[in-house]
């Protein structure tokens, strides 16, 4: 095999299509590249490709026949989804573990009952293999510990990881058999180029939707940020709003008792010069009245001298 691969590896590079030469690395496209693509917008498949030589297509063919060989072996050497191993091994502990039980309970019940000769004699030979169990039933009993060891989420990306492994691989068969029957038939491999083309497009689209969703990550943040400012400023607003709220109603509760201290200002003020008036009232009129009795008095003497 390594000497087909070195064969194949001394070719001419224009034996080689330049599209076969693309390494797919998994990456995404760098900026340049996405402007190149987008400025030179001319097919990447050929109309007229030119057959290959009888030498070229047999060491190409004898390269991508190892390939295949290698992706048939991968399949059978890539591990079973462990869900499976384990219903199916789950089973045959139970059936093992049955069958343990059923012998366990054969020579009780024969001394009691008629078991026929042949029955027994056929059961015989499954001791050896239920013995050989315990072997497979350890080997069980540490996957069993390693699955509840490792997280849920860890086994099914592994279970998923397999399957798309799995994929990959049928699907690169599948195209290396198809460029092997056209190298075969015509000494061309417009298959290949045909499914690279087709998956570098799946390739770009899914950069354009990883792409997109990046945008539409980054304006969901941006539009967060505005909203969290808009937020913090309506919440200054509000504060500041308060406060004055605040303010006024403190200047409310002073003019109230401004005005509370005013009014009973006013009415003891009014009831005190109320009293003075009585007052100033009350002594004038004692005045007069000494006075009209000294008048009285003074009247009477003069009636009374006059008289004599």
């Amino acid at each position: 095999m390594r000497e087909r691969q070195l064969e194949a590896s001394n070719l001419p590079s224009n034996a080689w299509h330049s599209e076969v030469t693309v390494s797919v690395t998994g990456e995404p496209p760098s900026a340049v590249e996405k402007e190149i693509a987008k400025d030179t917008d001319i097919d990447i498949i050929p109309e007229v490709i030119e057959p290959l030589s009888i030498v070229d297509v047999l060491r190409i063919s004898a390269v991508l026949e190892d390939t295949t060989d290698q992706l048939s072996i991968l399949k059978y050497i890539m591990p079973v989804q462990y869900e499976i191993k384990q219903s199916t091994s789950m089973k045959k502990i139970k059936e093992m573990n049955l069958e343990e039980k059923s012998l366990d309970q054969l020579p009780a019940v024969s001394g009691t009952s008629k078991i026929p000769r042949a029955f027994l004699l056929k059961e015989e030979p499954k001791l050896p293999e239920i013995r050989q169990g315990g072997e497979f039933a350890n080997q069980f009993n540490k996957m069993q510990d390693l699955f509840f060891k490792n997280p849920a989420r860890e086994t099914i990306m592994t279970t998923e990881t397999l399957k798309k492994i799995q994929i990959d691989r049928q699907f690169f068969s599948d195209v290396i058999t198809d460029t092997m029957q056209e190298l075969q038939n015509s000494g061309t491999f417009t298959s290949l180029l045909k499914a690279l083309s087709k998956e570098r497009e799946n390739k770009m689209h899914f950069y354009d939707i990883i792409a997109r969703e990046e945008e539409g990550r980054n304006k969901i943040k941006s539009l967060q940020k505005q909203f969290h400012n808009v937020k913090k400023e309506r919440q200054v607003e509000i504060q500041s709003q308060n406060e004055y709220i605040a303010y006024l109603k403190d200047q409310l509760q002073e003019m109230k008792a401004k005005t509370n201290m005013e009014d009973r200002y006013m009415k003891k003020n009014t009831e005190l010069q109320i009293s003075q008036t009585q007052k100033k009232c009350n002594k004038t009129e004692e005045l007069l009245l000494e006075e009209i009795e000294v008048i009285t008095a003074i009247a009477g003497m003069s009636l009374v001298m006059n008289g004599i």
